[in-house]
């Protein structure tokens, strides 16, 4: 038997199957997998796919809280530095040259900190996360390893250790020696 589509006198979309009238919510209803389909979202994910793309395009990789809480203490320490130096692998955070030592601030999430409660994969897309945040760890890794062949020290601040301010500041004066 054919289905017919037609519009009922409220606007909603009806369909005559051999059970009677269904509107479309009703049918959505009965399948939440379909309802989120129809309204452009995954299974677990809150937000619609565009949304999700606006709120990860937001997410910047410079000035970021842990980063400015680092460079508000080092500064604070008495120690100068430059930010983002485009001529080493990685661009470092801080970089203090007459020292040939760098600082890089890294998000627990993004750059996977081993051990920490935020290094989790997302619940949905997880190969595209996994291979996106294994590639992260593993840049990290070769720019670290190009720094120090350079004859430059290297020091990751991960952003669950700003919280701990005491402890990152003496952290950061035993790495970065007297001023």
């Amino acid at each position: 038997m054919a289905i017919e589509r037609s519009m009922s006198s409220s606007g909603k979309s009806r369909r005559d199957s051999d059970d009677g009238w269904e509107t479309r919510a009703m049918a959505s209803q009965s399948n939440p997998k379909k309802r989120l389909l129809q309204e452009g979202r995954s299974g677990r994910d809150p937000l619609t796919a565009r949304q999700r793309s606006e709120l990860m395009g937001r997410i910047s990789s410079k000035d970021t809280k842990p980063e400015m809480m680092v460079r508000r203490l080092v500064h604070g320490m008495g120690y100068r530095y430059r930010l983002h130096a485009r001529e080493l692998p990685g661009r470092p955070d801080l970089v203090f040259r007459p020292r040939r030592k760098a600082i890089f601030v890294h998000g627990c999430f993004w750059h996977r900190h081993p051990g920490c409660s935020a290094n989790r994969l997302p619940t949905t897309r997880r190969e595209f996360w996994q291979h996106k945040l294994d590639g992260n760890v593993h840049r990290d890794r070769r720019n670290k390893e190009a720094l120090e062949e350079m004859g430059w020290h290297v020091l990751v601040v991960w952003e669950c250790e700003t919280k701990d301010f005491d402890h990152l500041a003496n952290e950061v004066r035993k790495f970065l020696g007297p001023r």
